[in-house]
């Protein structure tokens, strides 16, 4: 595959990391604005989680289907529509008068987002030169990351300083400064046209996003509204009609051979287990920092920025690594050292108080790195460009299902190992023993992704993928 000319790599590049980010924010920076949310529309805060919900829903739901959009139109030219939506979402967010109209405007800014978390992914590969692959991965997973990690740090400061609509102001500003970069730097690139069997399969969409959509609302807590024992049945139902009709259909939204082959699906797999732990951090590790190591919020703050901060430092070398010893030798180093940093993060603050802590971040953060580059890298290099769009849509996908059962199924462990105790009045000691549980529990996603990588090396041999 030929590159883009140097003169135009670094803008495109700048886009797709770019868009990674602020896509990422989209989920993560409203999440501390809760409490203002609540205060200002004088709302209980049930109903104010569905500004989380309904973003974390949409991009579920949809970016498969925007990622084959992709495949038949043009990447290029879906990213900058996504952008366009994104942006204008975020002002429509940011000058809402109502609690109703924020959650119907988080709808449609997920849509966006989901664009933005998926098409850079396939993107990437015409604007670098094959072998610099894995450099460029490492960049996006470094987005994603940092923006995940990031934005409830920058929301907490924004909302202090400047209101709740601030931080939806930001986010949408940045947005409208990557789309007027992404329309003069892709507007030479020849236009895709769409053929007559090149065409999206609109009721398996629809299946696919009801599936998700019971899913992420299952997982959420949204369980006061929607009864979870309904749900996955639902789910289970919903998911099995997808499969069929991509069986029957001539112009399928993942072509059946995707869900057939062994090395997409393990990727995937593994994708959706690292997302499990990376989220577990974020909404179990305050808890410890708060009610364990006695920090206030500030300190908090500070302390939770380690992640975000080594993950940019961190994001760039992985992909080096990766596109020098291939991303099938990275990919069991990157889990195995994410082992490594479950346990350390499980045992450390016990042994080194706060320090260890900070420790036990700097150790994990660059193993989640090496996985996504590496992991990112050996996926795509499996499909063919034409669909490259679904691919990269259903790494997205498997992302977002991870932070969706990150957040509740790992904060449920938690409070399983807590016990019976409240928890404003636990003892220090009690929120540290339920902290190490957790996280020695948590370490079986990655081994199992780890074991099954290398039952799958031994089978499939190290050389790259042949495509489908």
């Amino acid at each position: 595959m030929k590159a883009s000319p140097a003169t135009s790599a670094n803008p495109a590049l700048v886009i797709l990391a770019g868009s990674m980010l602020v896509g990422s924010l989209g989920i993560s920076l409203a999440t501390v604005a809760l409490p203002a949310l609540a205060r200002a529309f004088a709302a209980p805060l049930q109903s104010v989680q569905w500004v989380i919900i309904a973003y974390l829903v949409a991009v579920t739901a949809s970016i498969v289907a925007l990622g084959r959009l992709g495949d038949l139109l043009g990447h290029t030219r879906v990213l900058i529509l996504g952008l366009a939506v994104f942006a204008l979402a975020s002002l429509a967010c940011a000058f809402a008068p109502t609690l109703s109209s924020l959650i119907a405007a988080r709808i449609f800014q997920g849509l966006g987002g989901a664009v933005l978390m998926a098409l850079p992914i396939s993107i990437i590969r015409t604007v670098v030169p094959g072998e610099k692959t894995g450099s460029a991965m490492g960049l996006l997973g470094t987005m994603s990351a940092v923006g995940t990690a990031l934005g409830p740090s920058l929301g907490g400061i924004t909302i202090e300083h400047y209101g709740w609509r601030a931080g939806f102001v930001t986010v949408g500003l940045v947005a409208f400064m990557l789309l007027a970069m992404a329309v003069i730097v892709f507007s030479r690139q020849p236009r895709r046209e769409t053929t007559a069997s090149a065409a999206i399969d609109w009721f398996g969409s629809l299946l696919l996003a009801l599936a998700l959509s019971a899913y992420a609302l299952s997982m959420t807590s949204a369980g006061d509204v929607l009864d979870a024992r309904m749900l996955f049945p639902l789910t289970a139902v919903l998911a099995a009609l997808f499969v069929w009709r991509q069986i029957v259909t001539t112009s399928p939204l993942v072509p059946i051979v995707l869900l057939r082959n062994s090395r997409i699906g393990l990727s995937l797999a593994m994708n959706l287990f690292i997302s499990t732990v990376m989220m577990s951090t974020l909404v179990v590790g305050p808890y410890m920092l708060s009610l364990g190591l006695g920090l206030d919020e500030s300190a908090i703050g500070l302390v939770m920025a380690v992640g975000p901060l080594t993950a940019a430092l961190s994001g760039l070398p992985a992909g080096r690594l990766t596109d020098r010893f291939g991303a099938a030798r990275m990919l069991p180093a990157g889990l195995a050292q994410i082992v490594a940093g479950l346990i350390a993060l499980a045992l450390l603050p016990q042994w080194l108080g706060l320090w260890g802590y900070g420790l036990a971040l700097i150790l994990l953060t660059p193993g989640f790195q090496i996985f996504l580059a590496a992991n990112n890298t050996v996926t795509m290099q499996t499909v063919a460009e034409d669909q490259r769009g679904v691919l990269s849509g259903l790494l997205g996908l498997s992302r977002n299902l991870g932070f969706v059962t990150g957040a509740s199924a790992i904060s449920s462990l938690f409070a399983l190992n807590l016990g019976d105790v409240e928890l404003a009045r636990a003892e220090p000691s009690l929120i540290a023993h339920a902290f190490r549980l957790t996280f020695l529990m948590a370490t079986a996603l990655p081994v199992t992704a780890l074991m099954a990588d290398l039952v799958r090396g031994r089978v499939t041999g190290p050389g790259s993928a042949k495509q489908i």
